[in-house]
């Protein structure tokens, strides 16, 4: 499939801990095929959208399909660059609801409350800036990637 890419899950597990990527795990090669997908971040009331679209049928409903088994982890945005983290944006400071679109899915991240509103958003721009300077970047949920972009 030309519309995904392959990943190491084992390798990602830096992704979630502050670990440098490519530290040594003890748990063996993990891949998994990720849709590859066009992402757009951006602020809403209460926080962030989320936005993953798939030209590809087949990757997009691989995609929904993960999306739908992978709800309610933990949802995280990490970004990489040349094989490193960049950054990773873990959003556990609100709740977030996956919806699917037509074309991939919709994951939206909100709080009541002000500070936490204010960190959401925060990640927003934050990965926002690392898709416009070209970054790789991964929607995990339950530290399963979803789907990437290359941007």
């Amino acid at each position: 499939m030309a519309t995904a890419m392959m990943m190491d899950r084992a390798a990602m597990a830096g992704m979630n801990t502050g670990m440098p990527m490519g530290t040594p795990t003890t748990a063996a090669p993990n891949m998994v095929m990720v849709p590859r997908c066009t992402m757009k971040v951006e602020k809403c009331t209460g926080g962030m959208k989320i936005t993953c679209t798939c030209d590809d049928p087949t990757a997009c409903a691989m995609m929904q399909n993960l999306c739908t088994m992978m709800a309610g982890g933990m949802c995280s945005v990490c970004c990489m660059m040349n094989g490193m983290t960049v950054c990773c944006c873990n959003l556990t400071m609100g709740a977030c609801k996956v919806e699917m679109t037509k074309d991939g899915c919709m994951v939206t991240c909100t709080s009541g409350d002000k500070a936490c509103c204010d960190m959401i958003q925060g990640c927003c721009d934050c990965v926002a800036a690392c898709m416009k300077a070209g970054c790789t970047c991964c929607l995990m949920m339950g530290g399963t990637p979803v789907c990437c972009c290359v941007c």
